[in-house]
């Protein structure tokens, strides 16, 4: 039997707008976020930062001491792979091929041919797809070449063979598949196109604090790998700030882009600025047009550093130091453009935030904070985790800007622009990739409740890491899927309301959190259900007079721990129904979130976010 509780929802008592941008998203160079989620290119190490053969490396040499390596001269790259007489070449497996899919790439190439390149998914002849190039460029240039899958393997390999005496060098290699998407996997676009993010942070995290940006410019073969140090890894620089440009544009997203204030200097941020926002008579606007990007794109959301607080992060300094680096970063940043919007590293748990809301009040418009939710066997307190991590900061980042001389006449709202739980159990999707169950969206659909309640304080959000790592996607080599916590930010994102409103009653365990709609013909109202039972949850409007219908969307599962995984079907899912109230109750199912639209008689004051 269904447990009872009630609430009284205060249609008239309403919060600050909920802005559209705690709806963001927060993308890395980490683990298998952009490289191996969003970015289609398939092969690893394409342009030799380890040499090929080595233990490093993932390419195998074919033909023994016939293949050694060279510098990539005119390419900038430690290793060029050289090999020299019939047979000799260079391999990589591992690769995820679908029958009948197509594929196109790219050799980048000198010296003497033939060279055939291969897409193999099987053992002998009859199991690849060939290609031959006779005549190999004196010079390096890229020669392409397009396969059809024969099989559907995640054990597919490309092979680049010499079939003369030689010798060949090869400068980069790439392979994507056909219906990539300006280098993007269409998959994954398409799952990112339905979680409608409005805004996107990158590059970091802490990636960012050892990053120069200019190492993303230009032609992508010749963009030099380099070693980075927040992660542990290789920095392809395939994906930069004009592929970022370009993935914003096709998931309909606003950027935000975070500098290097870690071990990047003044210069170059504001170099960063005027390469996005300078005209192409300026130095750096110039450098962007003669990239094929004439317009200016117009960022106007930057973040000014990661986490600086830390000590794990490069170029962390004390906090009397980083307030006047700060200050600095944005006189240069916005006397590049000075339309600009600046967000200020903030931790209001080390009293880092309430010195920079004391000393860089005039050169921030917002103020960040991180948090990383933890676990807890017990499912209520692993739900009420986040919704409590989002309570806290809000609250005390009012209570550091209160009273504040530095804030006279000025607001600055938080930005939670890294939020989620801790990574958890196993890595199933690379560095990080935690697979999360059905209790993670609970906690995650809490604290987008509790942001609601909070929407007077902040005014920005970005959920971490989007793809794979911790994120609201996860990917396969061929498939994409949202992971549980991607369900409650779609729903959300669809259909809560754009105007909180009061919520009163002691409805717990239950979270309750109300909203007008948009267009203020319904009221929506989320609950999450952190019970193994189901519950009657008896609502009294206040302030309106419901219609008496409306519509239910459900996110549940077979348990707590159900997940979703690529190329399956998930067993936890977003199902919608016609929703009334019967008797005065709404039916939450156990283990759930439920998100209702009630429709009112008349209309509401239909404000946007």
């Amino acid at each position: 039997m269904a447990k009872g509780y009630s609430v009284t929802i205060r249609a008239d008592r309403r919060g600050a707008p909920l802005s559209k941008y705690v709806y963001g998203q927060f993308i890395e160079h980490m683990g298998r976020c952009i490289y191996g989620g969003i970015w289609a290119e398939m092969l690893e190490d394409r342009k030799f930062f380890h040499a090929a053969g080595t233990d490093e490396s993932p390419w195998r040499c074919i033909g023994g001491r016939a293949v050694d390596w060279v510098e990539g001269e005119g390419y900038g790259h430690r290793h060029a792979p050289r090999f020299a007489g019939p047979d000799a070449g260079i391999e990589q497996d591992g690769l995820g091929l679908i029958e009948g899919a197509e594929y196109a790439g790219r050799a980048v190439l000198a010296g003497c041919g033939p060279v055939e390149v291969a897409l193999c998914w099987g053992e002998g002849r009859e199991n690849r797809d060939a290609v031959t190039i006779q005549a190999v460029p004196d010079e390096f240039a890229p020669v392409p070449f397009r396969f059809r899958a024969g099989r559907s393997t995640d054990a597919g390999r490309l092979r680049v063979v010499a079939r003369g005496d030689g010798p060949v060098r090869a400068a980069a290699v790439s392979l994507m598949p056909a219906n990539h998407v300006r280098g993007m996997r269409a998959d994954t676009l398409a799952l990112l196109r339905e979680l409608d993010a409005p805004l996107y942070r990158w590059p970091g995290g802490n990636f960012v604090s050892g990053y120069d940006w200019r190492d993303g410019l230009g032609d992508p073969d010749r963009r030099s790998p380099r070693k980075e140090r927040a992660w542990n890894d290789v920095e392809p620089n395939d994906f930069g700030l004009d592929e970022f440009m370009a993935f914003c544009r096709e998931v309909g997203a606003e950027p935000n882009v975070v500098v290097n204030t870690g071990e990047g200097d003044v210069a170059m941020a504001a170099g960063e600025v005027e390469y996005a926002n300078g005209a192409a008579d300026t130095a750096m606007g110039a450098r962007r047009a003669a990239n094929g990007h004439r317009e200016p794109y117009g960022v106007v959301w930057w973040g000014v550093g990661n986490e600086m607080y830390g000590d794990w992060q490069l170029g962390h300094m004390p906090l009397e130091a980083y307030v006047r680096k700060h200050n600095q970063f944005a006189d240069a940043m916005r006397g590049v453009d000075p339309a600009i919007k600046l967000i200020g590293v903030g931790d209001s748990r080390s009293g880092w935030s309430e010195a920079m809301l004391r000393h860089c009040a005039g050169h921030m418009d917002l103020l960040s904070e991180h948090f990383y939710s933890a676990h807890d066997a017990d499912l209520a307190a692993h739900v009420h985790n986040v919704a409590e991590d989002v309570r806290v900061r809000a609250e005390t980042h009012r209570r550091c800007c209160a009273g504040l001389p530095s804030l006279a006449g000025r607001a600055i709202r938080m930005a939670l622009d890294e939020w989620n739980y801790v990574r958890h159990g196993e890595d199933c999707y690379g560095l990080h990739g935690s697979r999360f169950g059905l209790r993670h969206a609970l906690g995650i659909a809490a604290g987008l409740n509790q942001m609601a309640r909070d929407s007077d304080t902040i005014a920005m959000a970005a959920f971490a890491q989007t793809v794979n790592v911790i994120g609201a996607i996860k990917t396969s080599k061929t498939a994409a899927c949202f992971s549980t916590v991607g369900l409650p930010l779609v729903l959300y994102r669809r259909h809560f309301g754009t105007v909180p409103v009061a919520v009163e009653g002691a409805a717990a365990p239950l979270d309750v959190a109300a909203a007008w709609a948009a267009d203020g013909r319904a009221l929506t109202v989320a609950v999450v259900n952190a019970c193994a039972d189901a519950a009657d949850l008896v609502v009294s409007v206040a302030g309106a007079d419901l219609a008496g219908t409306g519509q239910c969307w459900t996110i549940t599962g077979p348990d707590a721990d159900a997940f979703n995984e690529p190329g399956r079907d998930g067993p936890v899912r977003i199902e919608e129904r016609a929703a009334s109230i019967s008797g005065g109750a709404l039916n939450v199912p156990a283990v759930s979130v439920c998100l209702y639209r009630l429709e009112v008689k008349g209309r509401g004051p239909g404000v946007e976010g």
